[in-house]
Formats: C-alpha cells, structure tokens, sequence
C-alpha cells in the first residue's frame, strides 16, 4: 500500500523541477536560518566522524542553501555540486515524479529529496533500512529551509522510498 494519497497525485505532479527551483528565486530574502522553526539537532554530533552529503541543487535557489547549512549545523560535511540539469540526477536516481523536490543529496548509498530534517537523515544512518532513501515532496513550509517568518508551518511526512519505488511512512512532523 502506496503511504501518499493517490488521489493528490495530479496536484502533486505540478511541482515539476522548474516550478520548484523557480519557487525559491521568487522569494529571495525571504527564507533565513534565523526564522528556523525546524531547529536541528544538538550539535553534539559534530564530534563524530559523519559521512559526507552531497547536495545537488541549482545554483540561484536560496532555500536550498538554507537547508544545506541546516545539515552543516548537525556536523555533516557537506558538498554542492550546483548544477542546471538536476532533474537527470533525480531520474538517474530513481526518484518518482511525483516525489520531486528541489534538491536532491546523496549519503552512504541513500538518496535523500527534499527538505527532509536532519534528525530523519540521522535515523536513516542509524537504522539503516533496505532502501533507496527518504523523500519530502515539494517544499513545505516550516521544513529546514523553508522557515516562514512569522513561524507558521505546516504538517508533512517524510517518506520512505523503498528498492521498489514504492514510498511508506518514515516521519511525521507537525
């Protein structure tokens, strides 16, 4: 059983690559890490040898940068590879359409889309499960990266993405 509504799918679908990376020109400014309403966690995990995260992003979106300084915050190093074509790197790595975000990183032979937390990657690291990675489409707001000035949020699910495509419940953030 597929964990997202199949029914949401065509609204989904709209957030293509180009809508998304657009979406975070069109507000530049507007997004800072401090309005963070998604703190990271202690960074105590700075002393521990962490694996390197590579973040595939194009190289004018601002809410992408944010997150990757979210990642930084918790000890991980971090290396962008800023490029124009992202959408080949999502397709290369098996990511669903309708799964799409606006930056995509690598860890240790995951994929992780979107603006997931911190706190889920490190799960993901710890559990290790069989497979592909974790996925948070879109760009809610309230996500790392996505902070709203005046705190809002909303509720979203960061999923699983499972060696079959199929994606499952991996976290729920209020």
């Amino acid at each position: 059983m597929n964990f997202f509504n199949i029914t949401a799918l065509p609204a989904i679908a709209l957030f293509s690559t180009t809508l998304l990376v657009s979406a975070c020109q069109a507000a530049p400014g507007t997004t800072t890490a401090g309005t963070a309403s998604v703190s990271p966690p202690s960074v105590a995990a700075a002393t521990q040898d962490l694996p390197l995260i590579t973040v595939h992003k194009s190289p004018d979106c601002g809410c992408c940068g944010v997150w990757v300084e979210h990642v930084r915050a918790a000890g991980f190093p971090v290396r962008v590879n800023d490029t124009e074509d992202t959408l080949a790197i999502k397709q290369r790595l098996g990511i669903p359409d309708e799964m799409l975000s606006c930056h995509t990183a690598e860890v240790e032979g995951y994929v992780v889309e979107g603006h997931v937390p911190v706190a889920d990657i490190q799960r993901l690291l710890s559990e290790r499960p069989a497979a592909r990675g974790l996925v948070l489409p879109g760009m809610p707001i309230g996500s790392p990266g996505m902070e709203s000035p005046d705190g809002y949020r909303q509720s979203f699910t960061v999923g699983l993405l499972e060696q079959d495509g199929k994606v499952s419940g991996f976290s729920q953030h209020p």
